[in-house]
């Protein structure tokens, strides 16, 4: 029994919710978002609030707590939107917006430049990169990818990472 999907999920003030066809939209002031559902789980929409119950199918325990998950979050982006903030530390390291792309100097010797998916805008002020964007599944995986770029490495701490994520430095080799 999923404790995440036992729970119903209110509807704030300002937010519509559709179910048709398998397709859930969420329309908010920030935002509209859609997400594609499977009929494992019964979704009911009524007075404000939405239920969740699986039906009798193997992946319905399964998918019951994460499509209450994803609803919650559906609900939050169109309401008050996810940030994420990544850390860029190392000598010379630095990043920038050109356009509609994130150019990072990390070490290489040439800049990578990565296209900013639609629906995420990105701020650098000097090694502070801000995320911020209403899909949170779309603003984790261009986060992901950011510091998929120059992982933080574990002898002298260089790369990117996440805010408040702490990189283990081990010692390096003795003189003898």
């Amino acid at each position: 029994m999923s404790r995440l999907g036992k729970q119903p999920i209110t509807i704030p003030n300002g937010v519509e919710v559709t179910l048709e066809n398998g397709v859930m939209t969420v329309k908010g002031p920030k935002a509209t978002l859609t997400q594609n559902l499977r009929d494992d789980v019964e979704i009911k929409i009524e007075d404000g609030v939405i239920t969740l119950s699986p039906r009798e199918t193997d992946l319905a325990p399964k998918l019951w707590g994460t499509y209450a998950s994803i609803i919650r979050n559906l609900i939050q982006g169109v309401t008050e939107g996810f940030t994420r903030i990544l850390e860029i530390h190392g000598v010379g390291y630095r990043a920038a917006v050109n356009g509609n792309q994130i150019v990072l100097n990390v070490g290489f010797s040439h800049p990578v430049e990565l296209d900013i998916p639609e629906g995420v805008s990105v701020e650098v002020v000097k090694n502070i990169i801000t995320l911020t964007g209403n899909d949170k599944e779309a603003l984790g995986q261009f986060a992901a990818n950011v510091r998929k770029v120059k992982k933080p490495e574990n002898y002298k701490g260089k790369g990117i990472r996440y805010q408040g994520e702490y990189v283990i430095i081990k010692q390096g080799k003795k003189a003898v």
